[in-house]
């Protein structure tokens, strides 16, 4: 039996989410499977010790529609593609009849798929029941991430922290000086070091905070590879930041993680890992802080401090 999954969501933190249950379907059928992915789940670089996976596929869809599977031509492309890998079974993550229909004609004789032209849902739960009733099993919300190589902390009189300063928006970003602020007090507290979690897009942010009188107790992730950041971020106590991809890789990483929501939803990506803790802007609650929320000056320094030596001493 040959097996593909799709799923087409993009972000690191999304492909982190649905890692359970790629790994499920791979133990039910007792082998390594295949799925499709788009390049900015950086599946390739996430997934690289990962023995429930035999082979990632790019799906090729873009926001500007001119991605090599978008549009009538991609549609036929993209079911070509997946035809020649002769799937036996396909399990699709989302929604859409275009998904259907690719499989359908590239000869897929076994299709399990969400229920069609559904719009709004809780990726986990919605997740999470499908795959349960598709093979008659209980499984877990809790991802983990899989490395063959792991560090020891060289100097075991610190606390080690990573930092997500980065974050798909301006409206879900933590002020940087706040984080320089608690860096501060956490060094005054601790002998700390920080890594700086973020891409090529968050240099300003990270410059901001190597040019702080706390910058040099920071290593910044800006230069390395993603599979390159996976054991330093393994080796911390603590993850202390936005709601972004690296708080999940975080999480499945087994690391104590401290995840600022202000503004996207909580009982979305806040409560399916035992790893996770949250704060929220002030006057919200789990339940009603979502998106448009817009509470990121509604998170305190000493709120977050405050949970972080508890996380940190506990």
């Amino acid at each position: 039996m040959k097996v593909l999954v799709i799923q087409p969501k993009i972000g690191m933190g999304d492909m982190i989410i649905y890692l359970p249950y790629i790994h499920a379907i791979s133990k039910k059928y007792q082998k390594p499977i295949s799925i499709l992915v788009k390049s900015d789940s950086r599946a390739e670089e996430l997934l690289a010790d990962d023995n429930h996976i035999d082979e990632i596929l790019c799906l090729d869809r873009k926001k500007n529609k001119l991605g090599s599977h978008d549009g009538f031509k991609g549609f036929f492309q993209l079911s070509h593609e997946i035809k020649t890998k002769k799937f036996d079974k396909v399990f699709i993550f989302n929604s859409s009849l275009r998904y259907f229909l690719v499989t359908k004609l590239a000869g897929i004789k076994n299709i399990a798929q969400y229920p069609l032209f559904r719009k709004k849902d809780n990726i986990v739960t919605s997740a999470k029941i499908f795959t349960e009733n598709e093979l008659n099993t209980i499984v877990s919300t809790q991802p983990f991430l899989k490395l063959k190589n792991e560090i020891t902390k060289s100097e075991k009189d610190f606390k080690y922290i990573c930092l997500g300063i980065s974050a798909s928006g301006p409206t879900k970003r933590w002020d940087i000086k706040n984080f320089i602020k608690l860096c501060e007090k956490l060094n005054n507290t601790f002998k700390c070091k920080f890594y700086l979690a973020g891409g090529k897009n968050d240099q300003e942010l990270v410059n901001e905070i190597l040019s702080s009188p706390i910058g040099s107790e920071c290593s910044s992730f800006s230069d390395l590879k993603i599979k390159d950041t996976l054991p330093l971020i393994k080796n911390c106590n603590l993850y202390v930041g936005n709601d972004t991809g690296w708080l999940h890789i975080a999480s499945a990483l087994k690391v104590k993680s401290l995840g600022l929501f202000m503004d996207s939803p909580v009982l979305a990506y806040g409560k399916y890992s035992k790893y996770i803790s949250v704060i929220v802007p002030d006057g919200e609650s789990e339940e009603t802080t979502t998106h448009d929320t817009l509470g990121k000056d509604k998170i305190s320094l000493e709120k977050v401090f405050n949970k972080t030596l508890e996380l940190l001493q506990n």
